[in-house]
């Protein structure tokens, strides 16, 4: 009997140091990606082995039907974020398997946390929070539709179940996953964010590749401190680790040796997103091309680094971000656009291969290739300076009618503060009219972009709003994502995905042979207007040749035009107005 128990306690220890393996370390040819079943098996194992330090929550439901699961590593066990923020504990947030067929994050997240607790090398001061697999729906579409990548040798699919590319989705959230994402975000508020991908593109001789939050686009007090401290301390350390790092390489042209230009990205993407909440942001770019192990290891050990510098900095984090909180609080002017400097660059060492151009087999006609028996070493141009192209001054406060609920909902997930109107009230303040814009003639992610939006401005305008419309003040730390959704012409505007459609077309018009007898008479009564009419066929004279635009002329500057139409519906509140709030 005690030989059984005996056999039976040692092959229960070798079931759990077995399950300690993740699938990928498991498999022979390290080319393999564990399925969204295993890494959900993994994890709860993980649990049981280290019930203190480490938990799982669930969030929302994703496209897929399925929550969306946070793993979360705590060295003293508290789990409560608002507590950790009291104790000036940092917080991590890492994304993994936005793109499923760029998995090196869900492999590498699962070796990393179970060796985190195995070491017993939790970070004193860091929670980190591991987002197990944040494109459920991709991941569960097993294929190998990525066919330009090297492994691993089966993966998830880019869309997801709406065939949505979720790195497109953060600012106009069609997707169930990124609502979940905005309840993470917004429930344990990180200091750094971190989206594990794999890049595709040209070929060279690095195994990973950075993209950073661009220096003039993050607010400069966290500029300072990434620029000059966090991103070369990560470059230093990645080197001594043997995957030596290179900003991500989008070619100024074809090829790198051309130069290269720094991601800009938008709040369409995750980074551009969790930026307007004031956080640290990165995104890896492993190399398609690198054999699969590589880039997992890699992955890997730049998470690793990110935790220990991130400990090492804690305190200096902290005292940055709340610094820039406050400034933005009271910043008064956002940028809403931006366009590169292509006259400024920096000379930067590049390790490529050598590019050429040979017959196609299938066409005989040139074709671009990497020589990987012809590496080289030369400096290239980096260009890693943007302007604003585009600017706004903050309102004292937006005022938003009731009806536009997917804001207000978005807003609330975003904790932005909103007071209420408590009566009907009729306000002076500031509004646009849509002057003009362009459309994109076909659809980007369900959506047809509005761009080149010119506004009317109209000052001093009275708008009547109801009971329960919302009042937002600019006063906050979260204004760059209140701001850069609320004004038009800003490159991820609400209204530039479409939010705002239905006050683009008219309601109301007029029959001509009606109207040619009551114009007549608002002219007779209304001399001044005849005088403009006069004055507009002076300066365009084929206005006399059409009595159709005569009519609309008259109608447009007349009371029975209609006033909501091409209104922006957001108002601009620009001086302090006593309101009665909720």
């Amino acid at each position: 009997m005690k030989k059984l128990l005996f056999l039976f306690s040692l092959g229960l220890a070798a079931s759990t140091a077995f399950a300690q393996l993740t699938p990928f370390e498991l498999s022979k040819d390290k080319n393999y990606t564990a399925t969204y079943a295993e890494v959900m098996a993994y994890y709860p194992k993980l649990v049981k082995q280290y019930p203190q330090q480490v938990r799982l929550f669930n969030y929302g439901i994703t496209d897929a039907g399925k929550p969306l699961t946070l793993v979360v590593v705590s060295k003293d066990g508290v789990f409560d974020p608002a507590k950790i923020k009291q104790q000036n504990k940092r917080v991590i947030l890492i994304n993994n398997g936005i793109h499923p067929g760029e998995p090196e994050g869900i492999d590498a997240s699962m070796m990393l946390v179970r060796d985190l607790l195995k070491k017993n090398q939790l970070p004193k001061d860091v929670v980190v929070c591991f987002i197990a697999v944040y494109n459920i729906d991709g991941s569960l579409n097993r294929g190998v539709s990525r066919i330009s990548q090297n492994g691993p040798r089966a993966y998830g699919f880019r869309g997801n179940y709406r065939n949505l590319d979720l790195n497109r989705d953060f600012i106009k959230a069609d997707s169930r996953n990124a609502l979940a994402f905005m309840q993470i975000l917004n429930t344990w508020n990180p200091d750094i964010f971190l989206d594990n991908h794999a890049s595709n593109g040209a070929d060279y001789q690095y195994v990973m590749t950075l993209i950073e939050t661009q220096k003039d686009k993050q607010h400069p007090i966290l500029a300072e401190y990434t620029a000059k401290m966090l991103s070369p301390e990560l470059y230093k350390r990645m080197e001594k680790s043997g995957f030596e790092m290179v900003p991500y390489v989008e070619s100024l042209k074809r090829t790198p040796d051309s130069g290269i230009v720094a991601f800009i990205e938008t709040p369409r993407f995750s980074t551009g997103y969790t930026v307007q909440h004031n956080i640290i942001s990165y995104v890896t770019e492993t190399h398609m091309l690198k054999p699969y192990d590589k880039k997992v290891h890699a992955t890997y050990d730049f998470m690793q680094h990110l935790i220990n510098i991130c400990q090492r900095d804690a305190q200096q984090i902290g005292e940055l971000i709340l610094r820039t909180n406050q400034q933005v609080k009271q910043q008064k002017t956002y940028a809403l656009n931006w366009a590169l400097d292509d006259q400024k660059f920096d000379m930067i060492p590049f390790k490529g291969y050598e590019a050429g151009y040979k017959p196609s087999d299938i066409s005989g006609l040139p074709r671009l290739y990497y020589d990987r028996n012809k590496p080289y070493t030369k400096n290239i141009k980096y260009f890693n300076t943007y302007k604003a192209s585009l600017t706004a001054d903050k309102p004292l406060a937006y005022v938003i009618p009731q009806a536009w609920g997917k804001i207000i909902d978005l807003f609330k997930l975003n904790k932005v503060a909103m007071r209420r109107l408590k009566h009907d009230t009729t306000l002076t303040l500031q509004t646009y009219y849509i002057a003009d814009y362009k459309t994109g003639t076909r659809p980007y992610e369900g959506h047809y972009l509005h761009n080149s939006v010119t506004l009317k401005t109209v000052d001093n305008n009275k708008v009547k709003f109801y009971e329960g419309d919302y009042v937002v003040y600019t006063n906050q730390a979260i204004n760059r994502y209140i701001v850069e959704t609320l004004e038009p012409q800003a490159v991820d505007s609400f209204f530039t995905w479409n939010f705002f459609d239905s006050m683009l077309s008219q309601k109301e018009h007029y029959s001509d042979y009606m109207f040619e007898d009551i114009a007549f008479d608002y002219l007779k009564k209304h001399p001044e207007l005849q005088k403009l009419l006069d004055d507009e066929k002076t300066k365009n004279p084929q206005l006399t040749k059409s009595a159709g635009a005569q009519l609309e002329f008259i109608y447009r500057n007349s009371p029975f035009y209609e006033q909501t139409y091409l209104r922006y519906p957001v108002g601009r509140l620009l001086t302090t107005t006593p309101l009665d709030l909720q």
